[in-house]
């Protein structure tokens, strides 16, 4: 194998905490100075290649500016999701006051975890995972990662590989920006280099929690020593006259959204049902596509209750601005048509025209197969305790779980894509016998248009919102507080500062209260480095 060496900077050029993106040859690296120590590892995040030279170094910690995943600037261990892949770590060395890279001849900027081989021999234990959304495939890898030798099972009712759900409502409705071959998280290949067993097309109609025992549509039985639930949720139907008529839709699977692109062709007019994200990001990306596209809900303004109104009609300018028009204040009682919807009814009496109709009203977490586990009342999820453990041998993370969430020491159940990764993660520990609590802080993202929101934190019912930014030019950053402590901050143009701050939530290093009212607080001075 041949190597690549080349002066990439001065002793001089970094202090430390400070990082830059260098290059070696053809290829860009990041190099870092931590301690009074060099380091340089592949310079791009291995979730979607954002520059991390452009993000946040605390201590030996790089949080990646898009999506917050964490890596080991030392190693380039991968700490925090959404990504899956590690970054390439590369040998630096200083002479005089040259700081000198070394890499191999077209070395790959990232790669898989290291992970064991399936041994029989060692351990006889079957461990099943039922789902294949991000919890499910990021403890499967964190199993292995972690030494487990014995059996892996993924169980999943759809026909796909698992893949990346997150595009379903935003690049993937948007034409032909995602290839479908990219949507795998990892090809078959993977699974099978890893003894990770991946069976596809199986239907669970019952898990009983005391036998431990698995059964499918087909009648036939699985034992297993542990299992982990990781099914998630399922989209909530529209419970009016002709919800069953052709291009009504939901959009939660592979499958909605390539049923639902099948159509776009043939559409003029849509018409959305709720303004959550996944009905907005949806107006978005239809529109984007050249469909006139209607939204409508029963609140004030998109987002009202998680974000507030002045965030909120933000939001609701943009898609103005591109097209999309809003029925507000309002719900949709009938859907009419000939077979294929044609029309939907409101409650005020309009009729508005439609060829394809999407319901975004929430969903409900996929549990209706337990036996042997008493659900929570509200919502029927499954509650957890800090370990993500239900019972002896079993296991819930993601959208389906209720846990203890550390920060504001309230059941919490948060239906976020790097939440369920970070969950699966956790859970995969504590079922090869760590006792490892869920200490992680939840992060969230949406792209609409120009606005490229990041959320941090979480809270269901704040009490107060401190705004702040050119709300003119659609830049914010708004601090969510209940009982007078920030909970969540969410933010557009600020991304940098979103991942200081979710830093120092998870340090419990929170400025007080007053140093933020003053809207010149330095996020970025403020991290520890």
């Amino acid at each position: 194998m041949s190597y690549i060496s080349a002066v990439v900077a001065k002793i001089n050029n970094l202090q430390n905490g400070e990082m830059q993106q260098v290059e070696v040859g053809k290829q860009k690296v990041l190099l870092a100075k931590v301690d009074g120590k060099y380091y340089a590892t592949g310079a791009f995040c291995t979730h979607q290649s954002a520059p991390l030279a452009k993000g946040i170094l605390s201590g030996n910690r790089l949080i990646c500016p898009w999506h917050n995943a964490c890596y080991n600037v030392r190693s380039g261990e991968q700490y925090e999701p959404p990504g899956l892949d590690c970054l390439t770590h590369f040998p630096v060395r200083l002479e005089g006051e040259n700081i000198i890279v070394t890499i191999p001849e077209n070395s790959p900027s990232q790669h898989p975890p290291k992970m064991v081989q399936q041994n029989l021999e060692v351990s006889d234990k079957v461990f099943v995972i039922l789902g294949t959304g991000a919890a499910g495939v990021h403890a499967a890898e964190t199993l292995r990662h972690e030494g487990f030798p014995g059996r892996i099972i993924m169980i999943t009712s759809e026909s796909k590989l698992p893949y990346d759900r997150v595009v379903m409502s935003k690049q993937y409705l948007q034409g032909s920006t995602v290839p479908k071959d990219s949507l795998p998280l990892r090809d078959a290949d993977f699974y099978a280099e890893n003894n990770i067993e991946l069976l596809t097309g199986k239907f669970v109609v019952r898990v009983n929690a005391k036998t431990k025992q698995i059964t499918f549509a087909d009648d036939s039985l699985m034992n297993y020593d542990t299992l982990l639930l990781a099914t998630g949720a399922k989209a909530n139907n529209l419970k009016v006259p002709g919800a069953d008529l052709a291009n009504v839709f939901t959009l939660r699977s592979y499958q909605d959204s390539d049923e639902i692109v099948t159509t776009i062709d043939e559409s003029k007019k849509a018409v959305i049902i709720g303004s959550s994200f996944i009905g907005m990001e949806t107006a978005a990306s239809l529109t984007k596509q050249g469909v006139a596209v209607t939204v409508v809900s029963p609140d004030k303004v998109p987002f009202e209750k998680l974000l507030g109104e002045q965030i909120g009609k933000i939001y609701q300018k943009i898609h103005e601005k591109n097209g999309v028009t809003f029925q507000l204040g309002t719900k949709a009682t009938e859907f009419v048509g000939d077979r294929k919807v044609q029309a939907v009814i409101l409650d005020n009496g309009e009729k508005l025209a439609a060829d394809l109709v999407i319901v975004g009203i929430g969903v409900t977490p996929a549990t209706d197969y337990l036996e042997g586990v008493e659900l929570n009342e509200k919502d029927n999820s499954i509650n957890t305790d800090e370990y993500l453990q239900v019972t002896d041998g079993l296991y819930a993370a993601g959208d389906l779980a209720t846990f203890p969430y550390w920060y504001n020491g309230e059941s919490t159940r948060i239906e976020h894509w790097r939440l369920a990764a970070q969950h699966g993660r956790i859970a995969a520990l504590n079922m090869t016998g760590n006792r490892v609590k869920y200490e992680g802080v939840p992060f969230f993202w949406t792209g609409q248009f120009n606005i490229k929101m990041r959320y941090v934190g979480h809270v269901k019912d704040w009490d107060e919102a401190i705004v702040q930014g050119d709300l003119s030019e659609s830049e914010f950053i708004a601090f969510y507080l209940k009982n007078k402590r920030i909970l969540a901050v969410a933010a557009n143009g600020f991304d940098r500062e979103i991942a200081a701050i979710s830093e120092l939530m998870r340090l419990q290093k929170m400025p007080e209260l007053e140093r933020v009212r003053e809207g010149d607080f330095d996020w970025l001075g403020a991290r520890s480095c």
